[in-house]
């Protein structure tokens, strides 16, 4: 059935699984200016609309999911001149009402329950984005060589091993997928994690992938992730208290670590909300298997992109590992483009509310008086913005010099935001000292930024909109650092061991559910 049917008669029912058309229509207030409901074709519509839904399906996900998917609309938004996104168009609850089952028990934003730093708006993150710099404080570069990365190398050689040579790679990948995962998060990795965290962080993807609340894929891997929710919160919970009260090894090289060290009080960061940001990031980190298969594709001896496989050439035949006094090293600026050409997070979604009133009058849905809940967001997107001509001279070139040319997030301060037309900073620069033993402060740009400076020295980021996979401002990704230096290890291993990557001769490959919205033919491995 089409969705503009569905809503015409629906909507003005104030759709809810098992609500019949009669009570619902006398459950209205009587619309203005002599428009009278029509029971019957509403009623029919309904019926039509409720012959697609599998019987199988349980009532509350009816309600709770599949209606609000349906009542939901999404607006691509404008691209950013500037590395900004207006406050009006807020985080707050900005995801689509169908997916809060997945991460709430009660189908709806339950923050006493823990929250997360991607779904909260600005004016409630403490002062100057308090929030969000203690999230970051987990992620700055200086953390990565002597914390992180031999996990993640050590994730890379394992699924690179000579045995699983010219075999579909990103099933494969999946299947490792979650070692790295939680060691990275809480230092559990292997047999230590219990089959059903595994089996909960596949079945979130999954829904992510497809995301059609009607597939019976997406179905049954939504109710086998609320299933399991209490079960995972019990296990973090426990994980979190072994890194507090040092029961493991190394407590320091987990991101929970940082997040409890630097937490404060609490008021901004509580121990319920470190457990919800250790699977709320199912999300953020989900996007790694799209970018991993789109670098792969690229590189592809076959079915790849020359210029890519060329400047990965160029770039790993130098001094790929050392800045010179730039901001960037070589290898890093290899990377970044690789993120803006991919774009595996295609734009960041805001929560806008109806214009009840407005300049053209009373809205529609006042003057109807129809009491049902619709949702509506706004995308400012990335990879629209990524490629605009009006910010790059050549957008559709592949070119990681491009960046040596354009303001990083520690250039811009008052005199540059003026420079750009602006009376003052949009936002004040301000520092958060770590609590944590590093002489580490996170700070910000004029137009919000966050960044970390370590002994003195900036680590910035590439402060300029036609630079846009991680987002802007303030709500820009905390984890774009530690993303790209996961990539550059993954692409040294590839430089030193001389790994190719070739599209499979399939005839019927695999479909693998890599990302967000993102299901793919796994069809390319590798080989030495």
């Amino acid at each position: 059935m089409k969705r503009r049917t569905f809503l015409t008669g629906a909507a003005a029912l104030g759709l809810t699984a098992g609500t019949s058309a009669a009570r619902a229509v006398a459950a209205e207030s009587p619309p203005s200016g002599g428009i009278t409901a029509l029971p019957d074709e509403i009623a029919t519509a309904l019926a039509r609309f409720r012959a697609t839904i599998p019987v199988n399906f349980d009532r509350a996900y009816v309600e709770n999911v599949v209606v609000p998917y349906f009542l939901s609309s999404f607006y691509e938004g404008e691209r950013p001149k500037l590395p900004l996104i207006d406050l009006i168009l807020s985080k707050e609850n900005a995801l689509p009402q169908d997916l809060w089952g997945l991460i709430y028990s009660e189908w709806q934003p339950t923050p006493e329950e823990g929250s997360t730093v991607f779904l909260q708006g600005l004016e409630n993150r403490g002062e100057n984005n308090l929030r969000k710099r203690i999230y970051f404080s987990a992620m700055t570069t200086d953390l990565y060589k002597p914390m992180y990365s031999e996990k993640v190398s050590a994730f890379f050689d394992e699924l690179m091993d000579p045995k699983f040579a010219n075999i579909p790679f990103m099933r494969h990948y999946l299947d490792y997928y979650f070692d790295l995962y939680w060691d990275l998060h809480v230092g559990v990795k292997g047999n230590a994690i219990p089959a059903e965290v595994r089996e909960i962080g596949e079945a979130f993807n999954t829904v992510l992938a497809y995301r059609n609340p009607l597939q019976p894929i997406v179905y049954e891997n939504y109710m086998a992730v609320r299933k399991r929710l209490d079960f995972l919160r019990t296990w973090i919970d426990e994980r979190v208290e072994d890194i507090a009260n040092g029961r493991i090894a190394n407590p320091e090289k987990t991101l929970a670590w940082y997040w409890l060290k630097n937490a404060g009080d609490g008021t901004h960061f509580s121990k319920k909300d470190i457990i919800f940001e250790c699977f709320h990031n199912f999300v953020a980190l989900s996007q790694w298997g799209n970018s991993l298969y789109g670098i792969m594709s690229r590189l592809s001896e076959n079915d790849g992109d020359k210029a890519v496989r060329s400047s990965f050439q160029k770039t790993m035949s130098g001094d790929f590992d050392h800045a010179n006094g730039a901001p960037y090293t070589p290898l890093e600026l290899f990377v970044m483009e690789l993120f803006r050409t991919i774009s595996p997070n295609s734009g960041s979604i805001s929560a806008i509310r109806d214009a009840r009133d407005s300049a053209y009058g009373e809205s529609p849905h006042r003057s109807l008086g129809l009491s049902f809940e619709r949702h509506s967001y706004l995308i400012t997107p990335h990879t629209a913005t990524s490629f605009s001509r009006e910010l790059w001279k050549e957008p559709d070139t592949f070119d990681p010099d491009r960046y040596r040319e354009v303001p990083t997030s520690a250039d811009i301060d008052e005199e540059k935001c003026r420079q750009v037309g602006l009376a003052r900073c949009p936002f004040d620069m301000t520092s958060f000292e770590v609590k944590d033993g590093r002489k580490v402060s996170i700070t910000n740009s004029g137009f919000g930024t966050v960044f970390g400076v370590a002994d003195g020295q900036p680590s910035p980021v590439c402060d300029f909109a036609g630079f846009a996979p991680f987002g802007f401002s303030y709500r820009r990704c905390p984890g774009e650092q530690l993303t790209i230096r996961v990539f550059e290890d993954f692409l040294r291993k590839v430089w030193k061991e001389k790994i190719i990557f070739r599209k499979l001769p399939l005839t019927q490959p695999g479909r693998v559910p890599i990302g967000p919205t993102a299901v793919i033919d796994d069809n390319i491995g590798f080989s030495r």
